[in-house]
């Protein structure tokens, strides 16, 4: 058990005594009627010093409320005021990694607002083209600030008619609206910054954005980084960003053998592994849904890239047991995709599986997520907490199980207990599966597959990308190319053929996997699609035809000129000899009787060295080669 189990608030005398004169009615109630009866070790440890004019880094276990951890105290801040922000002041920003992060943040807020009167009268102006009304008590007006939704004319139209003093946003739409000329951020009345999972932040490559952002920004503020881990770049972010911070670890210790043990991970949360061949992953997957004593209302599968995703959302409902519906998510869908698959799985009533990426893998709290299955080990090793702790959150039991390949890739076990993220073997349920098990995977996806070509080409480009991310892994002790076992990897895909990569160069398989197929009539589902392939592919064998008959015709003109030009060199030859027996006949006509005897004895001298050379094995055009030695 947790040793640092959160306690009720009005259990909790040092917390209470510190919030209840800080906080006014309405906030408690709101935090209360919100579902939060009870204060989280990280609220408590949080609220007083960021409420108090510190700057925090807050490193706690995914689900253990962040959000409110920074949301109140912002809240607070701009609420207790002397006056409301002016028009066109910005009072406190919040940056988030991704758009369905400040989403989510942005919907927390909006149920804190409705319990204050003042800022909940003016929320529905929000959704209109209508000006909001305004007050002369301080209010928090909020604007969401994501690409995909809006566009940034849009984003500047909403600052300059409601003047929101709020902002929550990623980083590169914030850096956009902060280069209005319209936007102030004064030191008069810019409050605070939160960045939220900055670790996320850095690793997707937004640090020059949060560098203009931070440069734009006064120096005097009240700064907060939340995140589940804190990096050495988050630690860099600290020293050029905060001001003497204070640093808020709030782990969960687990009693075992009589020893407390730190963890990164909530209690609640059960992670554990399975060895499978590549082959068996799918089946596993199936045999763990259809096991589990209680079935899953929510479950995440998380594959490493998005084109895995494109192709899998078509297979695996193949596979999986009765009742079980899949939604896709990853991050090169468009906004709206996006937008509307997330809240398909965030509403569905049903057991419901949310297959993604990492873009699913960070502060998101999606609720009653009771299994979390990572297919592919992320590339890196912080992402595997942050996947894992979609369940598990606010002490709701969870299972989360990551499948590894036998050999190597069990060393991962051990590197993740360095970590403090201990696992154990999956004891329960039960998940046996068999070659005869991949076999009938591989045939249902393969006969699938062969419908339509198009899932061919979406497999050939998920296997390449999944191959690529493979090699990109931090632990490559662990995760290495040359390790892996193609002919498992090409059946658990369901792949027609392996595809042409650098990394299979080296491999000496059936790159046809055993496959028979009629690749000039193995067609596209979509007409259009095919009716263009057939057209490319005639006009390939056109192509061809016709370099092939210019090959042929090349070959025959280099043929005829050789023959010509070995033709004229004969007549060379002919009229060399005409002439140089010309030559000879006017020199002898002038030579005396005496004369032409001594050409004869020189002659009949130069015809026996000939035969003699010749006897010897000698040519008459022999070459000075040098001299002896």
């Amino acid at each position: 058990m947790a040793s640092t189990k959160a306690a009720p608030v009005k259990k909790n005398p040092r917390a209470w005594d510190v919030l209840t004169p800080a906080l006014p009615e309405w906030t408690l109630d709101a935090v209360s009627t919100m579902g939060f009866a009870q204060m989280t070790p990280v609220q408590t440890a949080t609220l007083p010093h960021f409420m108090g004019n510190k700057d925090v880094v807050v490193e706690a276990v995914t689900g253990s409320g962040k959000t409110l951890a920074f949301l109140i105290p912002i809240v607070h801040r701009l609420l207790r005021l002397e006056e409301p922000t002016k028009r066109h002041h910005v009072g406190a920003i919040i940056i988030s990694p991704t758009r369905e992060l400040a989403a989510q943040i942005h919907t927390v807020l909006l149920s804190l607002l409705e319990f204050h009167a003042a800022s909940a009268e003016i929320l529905p102006y929000l959704k209109g083209d209508e000006k909001r009304p305004l007050t002369t008590e301080p209010v928090v007006v909020p604007q969401l600030l994501v690409g995909g939704t809006t566009t940034t004319a849009q984003d500047l139209s909403f600052f300059m008619r409601h003047s929101p003093n709020l902002l929550i946003s990623s980083p590169g739409r914030l850096v956009e609206l902060l280069g209005s000329p319209h936007v102030h951020c004064p030191q008069s009345s810019f409050e605070m910054l939160v960045l939220d999972e900055a670790d996320r932040l850095l690793d997707l490559g937004f640090k020059p954005d949060l560098q203009k952002i931070l440069s734009s920004l006064p120096k005097q503020r009240r700064t907060g980084l939340f995140s589940a881990s804190v990096s050495e770049a988050v630690s860099e972010l600290i020293r050029v960003g905060l001001r003497n911070p204070v640093k808020i670890e709030v782990k969960v210790k687990m009693k075992g053998g009589g020893v407390l043990e730190d963890r990164r991970t909530p209690a609640s949360l059960q992670m554990s592994y399975l060895v499978k061949p590549a082959s068996q992953k799918l089946p596993a997957l199936a045999k763990l849904l259809e096991n589990l004593s209680v079935r899953p209302q929510k479950s995440i599968v998380f594959l490493s890239a998005c084109a895995s995703v494109d192709y899998f959302q078509h297979v695996l409902p193949l596979l999986l047991p009765p009742g079980f519906s899949l939604v896709p998510l990853h991050g090169k869908h468009p906004a709206k995709v996006r937008e509307k698959n997330f809240n398909k799985f965030l509403t569905s009533v049903s057991p419901t599986i949310l297959l993604t990426t990492d873009l699913a893998a960070r502060g998101l709290d999606i609720p009653q997520v009771d299994l979390v299955v990572q297919i592919d080990a992320p590339s890196d090793p912080k992402a595997f907490i942050h996947r894992n702790g979609r369940a598990g959150r606010a002490g709701r039991k969870g299972l989360a199980v990551v499948m590894l390949h036998p050999g190597r890739e069990e060393d991962y076990v051990r590197f993740l207990e360095v970590r403090k993220t201990p696992m154990k073997p999956l004891e329960r349920p039960e998940v046996p599966t068999s070659e005869e098990d991949a076999d009938a995977a591989a045939e249902k996806i393969r006969e699938l597959v062969k419908t339509d070509r198009a899932l061919y080409d979406k497999a050939q480009k998920g296997f390449v990308s999944w191959a690529r991310s493979y090699a990109a892994h931090q632990a490559t002790s662990i995760f290495r190319v040359q390790d892996l076992d193609w002919a498992s990897l090409g059946k658990g895909w369901g792949l027609l053929r392996m595809p042409k990569m650098p990394e299979l160069k080296k491999w000496d398989g059936d790159k046809s996997l055993g496959q028979s197929i009629d690749w000039d009539n193995f067609a596209y589902k979509d007409k259009a699609r095919e009716d263009a392939r057939r057209e490319a592919l005639t006009a390939d064998k056109s192509e061809f035809a016709e370099k092939k008959a210019a090959e042929l015709k090349r070959k025959k003109r280099n043929n005829e000129a050789w023959s010509a030009k070995h033709e004229q060199e004969d007549v060379r030859l002919e009229k060399r000899e005409k002439r140089r027996k010309k030559r000879d006949a006017e020199r002898t006509s002038k030579m005396t009787e005496e004369e032409k005897n001594e050409e004869m004895e020189l002659q009949d001298m130069i015809r026996k060295i000939r035969e003699r050379n010749q006897a010897n094995g000698k040519k008459d055009d022999d070459e000075f080669e040098g001299f002896d030695d």
